[in-house]
Formats: C-alpha cells, structure tokens, sequence
C-alpha cells in the first residue's frame, strides 16, 4: 500500500463573517479534509466557519 501523499493547500474562509486563511498540509483539497484543519486552529470557533475555498499552495 503505497504512502498517503500530503500536500499543502491553502484554505480561505469566512470566521464569523471575517475573511480569512491558513494553510494546511492534507491529503486531498476536499471540504471535509479543510474543516478538519479548520477544528484543529479554531476549536470550537469552528462553527462560525463559513464560504469555504481550497487551493494548491504556491
């Protein structure tokens, strides 16, 4: 089974109505993958999470 291949993508949103971004090493550019990352930064802020884009970093 070959390895998991990580990337990293940065993720753009909307934080209680605030943009924002970070970037996130995952292992695909799905929605699921960006609010998981997303947990992870913000806790429970995550519910306030909104407008959610993810592209290949640069």
């Amino acid at each position: 089974m070959p390895a998991m291949t990580q990337t990293k993508y940065v993720i753009k949103y909307k934080l209680d109505g605030q943009r924002r971004w970070d970037f996130a090493v995952m292992p695909d550019a799905s929605q699921d993958q960006a609010l998981e990352a997303l947990r992870k930064i913000h806790g429970e802020d995550a519910e306030k999470i909104s407008d959610i884009q993810v592209s290949k970093a640069l």
